[in-house]
């Protein structure tokens, strides 16, 4: 049985993970800040699909809980077969209305947490010859759209490349980009959904379903869903002034509250 280590695992899209490959077969690290939260989760995974599931308690924001997953990750006598780096979230307002310690934090997990993880899974998994990663992105990545985009962005960015560097060595990885998606993502931020039009929303476990397979394919970006492909397609033909313009009034329209 293989082995999958999932970083923010107990809600949303990281939970979706969680349930579908354990539902595959495969043990289980489940990463999150909230202790209660993991047992719970471990115990139900573990009782519904006879599956090991271990847990580990880890800030992302925080030095300490990067190098615990770090440690975990390169331990050689229970290897990682697939990391996907899911932990993540949203601050409410536009730039200049968030603290720079907040825009900060963001950063530590959208990008360094994201960089050191999958460099500690990576180095294992080329050595064996196996072995995958997923790093949950967004569309957001996409459009101009403040700090949230940007980290994204760089999230895109760096996984292809790492993927192109990592070619020919047995080891894939990912980036998921999805839309909207119902979660505890946007009650956390404190931002308000209620004017998003149904249509934008996608289901998490549907979601997954679809990133899993396009990681089977060897893809390296996954955008799960065809709505959301025919508008990025529409968002690459878009000039760059008229996308800032639009994305900053749709941000309005369906961001913080």
């Amino acid at each position: 049985m293989t082995t999958a280590l999932i970083t923010g695992s107990t809600a949303g899209i990281g939970a979706a993970f969680a349930r579908r490959l354990a539902a595959q077969g495969h043990n289980l690290v489940l990463v999150a800040r909230d202790t209660k939260r993991l047992g719970e989760q471990a115990t139900e995974l573990h009782d519904r699909h006879g599956i090991e599931a271990e847990v580990l308690a880890a800030d992302l924001s925080t030095d300490e809980g990067i190098a615990s997953v770090e440690r975990r990750l390169g331990d050689r006598t229970h290897p990682v077969d697939l990391l996907v780096n899911n932990a993540g979230f949203g601050n409410k307002g536009r730039y200049l209305e968030v603290s720079m310690a907040d825009e900060l934090t963001m950063l530590k997990v959208h990008v360094e947490a994201v960089l050191r993880l999958t460099s500690a899974a990576t180095e294992s998994m080329r050595s064996r010859g196996r072995g995958g990663v997923v790093n949950v992105a967004s569309v957001a990545a996409f459009v101009p759209r403040g700090t949230y985009g940007a980290s994204k962005a760089w999230v895109v960015q760096f996984t292809q490349g790492a993927a192109r560097d990592l070619s020919g060595t047995g080891v894939r990885l990912m980036a998921l980009c999805p839309g909207f998606v119902r979660t505890e993502f946007h009650q956390r931020a404190g931002m308000g959904t209620d004017n998003i039009p149904n249509w934008m929303w996608l289901d998490a476990d549907k979601l997954v379903a679809a990133a899993l397979d396009d990681l089977a394919r060897g893809k390296t970006v996954s955008i799960p869903d065809p709505r959301y492909k025919a508008l990025m397609g529409v968002v690459k033909l878009t000039p760059r002034g008229l996308l800032g313009g639009v994305s900053s009034r749709t941000g309005r329209k369906y961001g913080p509250q």
